[in-house]
C-alpha cells in the first residue's frame, strides 16, 4: 500500500460529470521525455505508425502544446497542478493514472511500464483523505480514459472478448467494472466493449474517449465503429437523443476528435484542426478554445488523455 501523509489534507474532490465548472486538475508534462521509443516499446498502434515513418513527435513540440492548454485553463482561473518530472519517463497522459468519482480519487492499474507516473503525482494524493484514495485489486484493470461520471451514471469502456490478454490496447477488464459497481453503488454503471487493434490505429478505440464524449449541457461526441456491439452504440444514441449527437467519421475518431477537454458546460479546449466539430461546437453557443495539439496526437492520446480533473464545481 502506499504511504500517505498524515498532514495537509487539504485537497476535496468533486467530480460528478465531465462537463461542470473546472476548478483543479492535474495537466500532464512532455518535459525530460527521453529518447524517442522504438518499436518494441511502443503500446499503442499510433505511435508505433510515427515510429516507423520516422514522424514521432519531438519533446519541444510537445512542450510548447501542453503549455498553451496551461495557459487556457489559467486564463478560466483553474488551478493546475502538475506532476514532479521523471528523467527520460513519458507522462502526459495523466488521465491514465488515476480519475476522480464524487469525492474519491482511484489509482488505475496501468502498463507496467508506465508504473512510475502514479508515484510522480504522490505529493498531489498526499493533500487528499487517506480513505478517499482507491486501490484496485491487482486483477481490476482501469484506465481513466474508459472512465466517464455523467450525473447518475458512470459510463465505462472495457473489452469482453476472451482474447483480452493478446491486445495491448485493451485497458480496461469487465473485473474493474465489478469493482467500481461495488464502490459506488448509487450510480448505474454502463459499460461499452469497444473495438481494439493492436497494428491498425484506425480500427483501434483505445479508450472510451477516444469514440465518445459528453459535451455541453446535453449534447454528445461518438463514432459508432469504435464499438464491438450496435446495441451499446444505440444505447448512447438513444439516451442523448440523435439530434444531440455530433458522429465523427473513421478519419475524426484517428484524427481524436472526441478527445476534446470540457472547462464548464460552455468553454472546451478543442484542437484547432478540427474544423467541422469546432463549428458544430460554436454553433451551440459554446466557446471554443483552440490549440495545436497535432504532435501530441500522434501517440493517440489528446487533451482529455492529458488532464485529470480533480474539482468541478
Amino acid at each position: 500500500m502506499r504511504n500517505f501523509a498524515k498532514k495537509n489534507k487539504v485537497l476535496k474532490l468533486n467530480i460528478t460529470n465531465e462537463t461542470s465548472r473546472l476548478k483543479s486538475v492535474i495537466l500532464g508534462t512532455a518535459n525530460d521525455i527521453g529518447p524517442k521509443p522504438t518499436l518494441e516499446e511502443a503500446y499503442d498502434p499510433k505511435s508505433m505508425e510515427h515510429i516507423k515513418a520516422g514522424t514521432y513527435p519531438d519533446e519541444v513540440d510537445m512542450v510548447q502544446e501542453i503549455e498553451a492548454v496551461e495557459e487556457i485553463l489559467k486564463k478560466y482561473e483553474v488551478k493546475v497542478l502538475r506532476p514532479k518530472i521523471i528523467h527520460e519517463y513519458n507522462q502526459i497522459f495523466t488521465r491514465d493514472i488515476g480519475f476522480v468519482i464524487e469525492d474519491k480519487f482511484i489509482c488505475a492499474n496501468i502498463l507496467p511500464e508506465r508504473k512510475l507516473e502514479i508515484d510522480a503525482i504522490q505529493h498531489i494524493l498526499d493533500q487528499i483523505d487517506d480513505d478517499k484514495v482507491i486501490e484496485l485489486p491487482d486483477n481490476c484493470h482501469i484506465e481513466g480514459g474508459d472512465v466517464m461520471p455523467h450525473r447518475d451514471y458512470i459510463f465505462i469502456g472495457t473489452y469482453r472478448n476472451d482474447d483480452y490478454s493478446n491486445f495491448i490496447t485493451a485497458r480496461t477488464n469487465p473485473r474493474a467494472v465489478g469493482e467500481i459497481e461495488k464502490l459506488f453503488p448509487n450510480k448505474t454503471i454502463k459499460s461499452f466493449s469497444l473495438r481494439k487493434s493492436n497494428t491498425d490505429a484506425k480500427a483501434n478505440a483505445l479508450h472510451l474517449d477516444c469514440c465518445f464524449q459528453p459535451v455541453g449541457s446535453k449534447y454528445a461526441i461518438l463514432h459508432k465503429n469504435g464499438f464491438l456491439e450496435d446495441s451499446e452504440y444505440q444505447w448512447l444514441v438513444d439516451f442523448f437523443g440523435k439530434e444531440n449527437i455530433f458522429e465523427i467519421t473513421a478519419e475524426e475518431m484517428y484524427d481524436m476528435n472526441s478527445n476534446i477537454f470540457s472547462i464548464s458546460e460552455n468553454v472546451v479546449i478543442s484542437d484547432a484542426h478540427f474544423t467541422r466539430l469546432n463549428t458544430w461546437l460554436k454553433s451551440l453557443g459554446i466557446t471554443v478554445e483552440t490549440v495545436k495539439y497535432r504532435e501530441i496526437a500522434k501517440q493517440e492520446g489528446l487533451l482529455r488523455c492529458s488532464t485529470l480533473p480533480l474539482i468541478r464545481a
